[in-house]
């Protein structure tokens, strides 16, 4: 049970730091606590734990514009982030991880300053039809998080840009580009800043907790760690992942999200594998490589070594067992 609650903003605007603000509070938050984060990235594009950079962003267009690629630890798709958009984080103990109350205070925050907003589909708000925010989530051991974006005053022409999506999405969706399935929350209120929007978050996550919240310190956190998470964040390592040569690779859309599975083989056995996807269940997809190793390209077993190695669901687990072996099946592959 939610006891006491807290605020933060962001010292600046670097991704990588403000990624790794993120970490540590999660490490930090202790039972009983919730603690909302407020944080903006300039000029960034953000891919989801599980994603190909290549994929997802123009990474050359980016960072030519001085733009900043950045990795975060959630699963879900790419999004981007200038200082017209607001970011949020709800950090808590996984007992007390409730999106539905989480999420209420997002609607409640823009209600209040005059949006008709909406969930709509697996993690979108909407007004007007259109998508003005996205969620992921993130849980290790016993502390989980619930993160999103807010579309304030975003300058759309270079999001159009620097995005890459899927056909398969588009197709899915009905639509024919990014820049056409969302809206900023100014367009619909003009005298709206992320000032503004920011004070309507702080007093309707008090409202939701009936309680007056603490206002946190980054210097608290503490320099040193801050500096090796920035640091993690922003290395080639984790923003490459896997970025060798597949003997195959079969890509499609399932109703948890795309995913590209890639594959080495040797008389019929896996030797390597790479996942890619904007799929929200991070861990298990993170796992799925390491589980596949040395399993017949076969369905049953790959099924089952995805279930037991990955803790995959056993139908996300079908899935990429049809998508390694080229059997569709017509109730799950959209």
């Amino acid at each position: 049970m939610i006891e006491d609650i807290s605020v933060i903003g962001a010292d600046g605007t670097s991704p990588y730091r403000n990624i790794a603000l993120e970490e540590c509070l999660l490490h930090d938050v202790a039972p009983g606590q919730c603690i909302l984060y407020l944080w903006q990235n300039q000029r960034t594009v953000v891919i989801g734990r599980n994603q190909n950079a290549r994929d997802e962003c123009d990474v050359a267009a980016l960072e030519a514009d001085g733009g900043h690629l950045a990795r975060r630890l959630s699963g879900g798709g790419a999004v981007y982030h200038d200082l017209g958009n607001l970011n949020f984080t709800f950090l808590v103990p996984t007992a007390d991880f409730d999106v539905s109350s989480q999420t209420e205070t997002i609607l409640r925050a823009v209600r209040r300053v005059g949006v008709d907003a909406e969930r709509t589909g697996r993690n979108d708000l909407t007004a007007d039809g259109r998508k003005f925010s996205g969620h992921a989530y993130y849980h290790t051991g016993d502390k989980s998080y619930h993160h999103g974006t807010l579309m304030v005053a975003v300058d759309t022409e270079p999001l159009s840009r620097y995005l890459r999506v899927s056909p398969l999405k588009l197709r899915d969706k009905g639509v024919r580009s990014v820049r056409s399935r969302v809206c900023n929350l100014c367009d619909l209120v003009p005298s709206l800043s992320v000032g503004i929007l920011a004070t309507a978050l702080r007093e309707a996550f008090e409202e939701v907790h009936g309680g007056h919240a603490e206002e946190l310190r980054v210097a608290d956190v503490g320099e040193d760690r801050l500096r090796a998470a920035t640091a993690r964040f922003a290395s080639r390592a984790w923003l490459d992942k896997d970025g060798r040569s597949f003997d195959t690779s079969h890509e499609a859309r399932f109703g948890w999200g795309m995913a590209r599975l890639e594959l080495a083989e040797t008389d019929g056995t896996i030797t390597r594998a790479a996942l890619w996807s904007d799929g929200l269940d991070a861990d298990e997809l993170d796992a799925a490589p390491r589980a596949l190793m040395g399993v017949p390209i076969e369905t049953t077993s790959i099924t089952e070594a995805l279930v037991r190695g990955a803790g995959m669901s056993l139908r996300m687990a079908k899935d990429l067992a049809g998508l390694a072996t080229h059997v569709e099946e017509d109730d799950h592959a959209l």
